[in-house]
């Protein structure tokens, strides 16, 4: 029992750290650190175009919460992802986008540990620079 509480008791303290990562560069967008214009902002996302764009259309949508990536997901996260699909497709929506794709990368993929999700559309897309 006791060891079952020291590691919840390590859990949450790594939960906690996670939130906000300190040298995390999205964390740092969303707390304003980093300016950036955003495109859509909800409670629990926040969207802004891709500073290197492989589309015409390349929106990056984050959770403000630190997720460092689809394989942290937590039961408790379900719904940051909600909010990422829903600000996606207020974005296709708003953006009169009839083709369109949403990728979230991992592993060595994934060049920032915070989870995010990729919107991109356009007539061609450089998938070698996802």
């Amino acid at each position: 029992m006791i060891k079952k509480a020291k590691f919840l008791a390590k859990e949450a303290q790594l939960r906690i750290k996670y939130m906000i990562s300190k040298d995390c560069i999205f964390c740092k967008i969303v707390t304003g650190e980093i300016k950036s214009n955003f495109v859509a902002e909800t409670e629990k996302v926040v969207a802004f175009a891709d500073i290197n764009p492989i589309a015409e259309v390349h929106f990056l949508i984050v959770p403000k919460k630190h997720i460092e990536s689809v394989l942290t997901i937590s039961d408790s996260e379900a719904s940051d992802l909600m909010a990422m699909h829903e600000v996606a497709k207020k974005l296709i929506e708003d953006n009169k986008l009839d083709a369109f794709r949403l990728a979230y990368n991992g592993g060595r993929f994934q060049h920032v540990p915070h989870l995010h999700m990729h919107l991109l559309a356009g007539k061609k897309i450089d998938w070698r620079k996802l």
